[in-house]
């Protein structure tokens, strides 16, 4: 039944497409890393099938790298340059990320993708006939009569077993897309930079205005606020433009404040602008992104997302020296939240960034973990997420004064900011 046990996902490139009866490989969580000790294409046959794979990448992985892995446009990528025709993907029973209602309400508003000036979407492909999301019953009933047990192939991709079984059953999936076009803007202001050779490089802050409007009708409400997800952010960004503004004199290098659309439909107002960009490409050195730092306890110790990849993460850490806070590692990383922001959109394009989010440290004896989890669970994504929530303003303020902080230091060092050597994702992305 649809909704229940499947949904499609809309086709950018076409409006009819068409797989009849294709056998149908599982690869595990889909995912190629050979230079990491992983592989579940090694012994996989996927050239005319349609893969089959878990959500999110073996847990060994560092926590980035996991997140890199564990997106679908990679993961359909390789699945694309391995000849695959269609792409299925399910959750285990414990993904703390599964909310089933929630995901399939939502995949009933369609998708969007950004046009290029030829009219040409900036996601999709002709090869991939086809791409659904199942539940599990739908997983259980594609796994009938396979050699192996769909708990037991499970339990091999979380143990960080790479895998490749040819199902025995065949499926055929219709996808009728109606197409439309809208228009959604980004807003951006500039604070030109005081020194004549460095003003023509820029440090930018970005957080994503969108959220769900009215969407699926919880307790009488259908209005989805985003207070946290993500009017916080917001707020956040224009907060450092003033203080940047108050400056006596600005910076050496000149900041751009960004306010973008549909990050909630795949970064896509920050993707068009990195690619488009207003200023010259080359001259974007380094990105912040605020969105939904967590507000719900005071700022005790943050994680900042990328500090190990470039020398943005020795200018965070005097920040957070200079304000007396912790850093530390990521807590949540079956979130894959490395991926899931704007500053992602800057990363693909080889520019250092950070997310900075806050840690679980409360300074009482609440525990952050739990609040976040809870958070995550019962208003994430939901109407709840409004002003009633219990927010620390205390905390978003020193949120604004770490990046803040953080982005004058870079402003106003004589160097750029550089990608570590031997980085993974300067090794990905830098040439871009």
């Amino acid at each position: 039944t649809y909704d229940q046990d499947f949904y499609l996902a809309a086709d950018p490139v076409r409006e009819e497409a068409e797989i009849e009866l294709a056998e149908v490989v599982f690869v595990g969580f889909g995912v190629s890393a050979p230079d990491l000790g992983y592989d579940d294409y090694a012994e996989a046959d996927v050239d005319g099938k349609v893969v089959m794979y878990l959500s999110g990448a073996p847990s060994f992985l560092p926590s980035n790298e996991r997140a890199y892995y564990s997106s679908g446009a990679t993961k359909t990528s390789e699945a694309i340059s391995r000849g695959a025709i269609g792409t299925m993907t399910f959750w285990a029973p414990d993904d703390p990320r599964l909310r089933w209602n929630v995901n399939a309400a939502r995949s009933k508003r369609g998708a969007y993708a950004w046009l290029d000036p030829n009219g040409q979407p900036n996601r999709g492909h002709d090869q991939i006939r086809g791409s659904a999301s199942l539940n599990q019953s739908a997983a259980e009933a594609l796994f009938q009569g396979a050699y192996v047990a769909l708990e037991d192939a499970i339990s091999s991709a979380q143990t960080g077993t790479p895998q490749s079984v040819l199902l025995a059953t065949r499926v055929s999936i219709s996808t009728t897309t109606i197409h439309r076009n809208v228009e959604s803007w980004n807003v951006l202001a500039k604070l030109e930079g005081s020194d004549p050779q460095l003003k023509d490089e820029y440090v930018s802050y970005v957080a994503h205005a969108d959220h769900f409007g009215v969407g699926v009708n919880f307790t009488g409400d259908d209005i989805y606020n985003g207070a946290h997800d993500n009017a916080s952010g917001s707020a956040i960004v224009l907060e450092i433009a003033r203080a940047f503004k108050n400056l006596p004199e600005p910076p050496r290098r000149s900041v751009l404040f960004m306010i973008v659309t549909a990050e909630e439909w795949g970064l896509l107002g920050s993707d068009y602008f990195v690619q488009n960009p207003t200023v010259s490409q080359s001259g974007l050195v380094a990105n912040f992104s605020l969105d939904m730092p967590f507000l719900f306890h005071p700022l005790r110790d943050i994680v900042p997302y990328g500090a190990e990849h470039s020398s943005m993460g020795e200018s965070v850490a005097q920040a957070a020296e200079h304000m007396g806070i912790a850093i530390g590692p990521d807590p949540i990383p079956e979130q894959v939240l490395f991926i899931r922001s704007d500053h992602y959109s800057f990363i693909q394009q080889g520019i250092p960034a950070l997310f900075i989010k806050s840690g679980f440290e409360t300074g009482d004896q609440r525990d952050g973990g739990e609040i976040n989890t809870a958070f995550r669970q019962e208003s994430y994504h939901t109407p709840f997420d409004d002003m009633s929530q219990a927010f620390d303003f205390g905390a978003g303020a020193d949120h604004a004064r770490v990046n803040f902080l953080t982005g004058y230091v870079i402003a106003q060092e004589e160097k750029r900011p550089t990608w570590n050597a031997g980085d993974f994702f300067g090794g990905l992305f830098a040439g871009s």
